[in-house]
């Protein structure tokens, strides 16, 4: 979110401190203090060293970001001001990724919506698989560079065109404008592509559309897709320990009260209905059960994590096929940088899903018809 974008978390540092504090006997003026609702005080001087299992990479990265976050404009800026400020990292990290991952870029519009075309051009692409992907900004920004930076990487490794959508999103547009963006897109590669062989994929907002537009275009009667991707994002709301215990990974302060209410605080979501699954699919077990196979990815310091853990646990009630990755010290959206080794696993990873997945039996596919 604007101005909480590098919130992070660890829930197992606050059960370090409290295990601790048991282990030296009666509890200090300054230890962890449980409180009647089962929340826990933390002491005054509570130390949470960055993670020794992560690249020395990802430390220099983290220190980077902690001193950028301190720029990010409030989440009451203009939404130009908002826009500009996110657009120009992303702009950076586009060009390293020019580099490093080899590339075709084509702007184009299919059926009126804005989209780029993402292909490898050290290899031929996958003339039968393709992508959609779904940009992250919370529903008001990530249009443009934020979509190239979560298709740039996956397309070079993966070998398969990407057609990142630049959705309509709030202020000016309201629930459902980006959900029937999606389906325009989604109804126009079915004409070349088999349901099986389209995957969608998004990050933070992107992962939660991805989620979304499976709801919607069932509730279209159109095929389902082959796979989805739902990175730093969830199915069923915000919130959760990784609200909580995040900030204090960023030399924030606890959050006072509940977590941000996305129904509330999101213009995009003004007037929509929080239990309509079309919004959270993770309110409905049945249309959590028609979901293709679907792959989750977070990190312990990512804001998003218990979103995504509670994502995996409801698809997996409903029956539904899911692969989860969650690594060690990165934070929300950590994939957009991509010098890190912890990116380049995620990349890996996201192309070796959709490698497999897509083009499995048709009959699987269908099932949601």
């Amino acid at each position: 979110m604007p101005g909480k974008r590098f919130a992070l978390l660890a829930s197992i540092g606050v059960l370090f401190a409290v295990s601790a504090a048991a282990q030296n006997g009666p509890p200090g003026p300054d230890a962890p203090k449980l409180e009647a609702d089962g929340a826990i005080r933390l002491a005054h001087e509570a130390r949470f060293p960055f993670s020794s299992f992560a690249s020395k990479q990802a430390l220099a990265r983290f220190l980077q970001i902690l001193v950028e976050d301190r720029s990010a404009p409030d989440f009451e800026a203009s939404i130009e001001v908002i826009r500009a400020y996110y657009d120009k990292l992303d702009e950076a990290r586009v060009e390293r990724m020019k580099t490093l991952y080899p590339v075709k870029i084509v702007v184009s519009k299919i059926d009126g919506v804005p989209v780029q075309v993402v292909s490898p051009s050290n290899a031929k692409p996958d003339p039968q698989r393709v992508l959609i992907n779904l940009h992250w900004g919370g529903f008001m920004f990530g249009a443009g560079n934020g979509g190239l930076v979560e298709s740039i990487p996956v397309a070079s490794v993966s070998k398969i065109t990407v057609v990142s959508v630049d959705y309509r999103m709030g202020p000016e547009h309201t629930f459902p404008a980006a959900s029937e963006d999606v389906e325009k897109v989604y109804r126009e590669l079915l004409k070349k592509h088999k349901a099986q062989d389209i995957g969608i994929y998004g990050c933070s907002a992107g992962g939660g559309l991805a989620a979304q537009s499976v709801a919607w275009i069932a509730s279209k009667k159109l095929p389902r897709p082959g796979a989805i991707g739902l990175f730093c994002s969830g199915l069923d709301g915000f919130g959760g320990d990784s609200a909580y215990v995040a900030p204090l990974l960023n030399g924030q302060a606890v959050p006072a009260g509940a977590p941000m209410d996305l129904m509330s605080e999101l213009p995009y979501f003004k007037g929509a209905d929080a239990n309509d699954p079309l919004v959270w699919p993770g309110r409905s077990p049945a249309v959590l059960a028609k979901f293709p196979p679907t792959l989750l990815i977070s990190g312990t310091r990512d804001e998003a994590l218990s979103p995504t853990l509670h994502s995996q646990d409801l698809l997996a009630r409903a029956g539904a096929e899911t692969e989860l990755h969650v690594w060690d010290g990165m934070w929300h959206r950590f994939f957009a940088d991509p010098d890190m080794p912890e990116s380049q696993a995620a990349y890996s990873v996201i192309a070796r899903f959709f490698q497999r997945q897509l083009g499995r039996a048709s009959a699987r596919t269908e099932k949601s018809t």
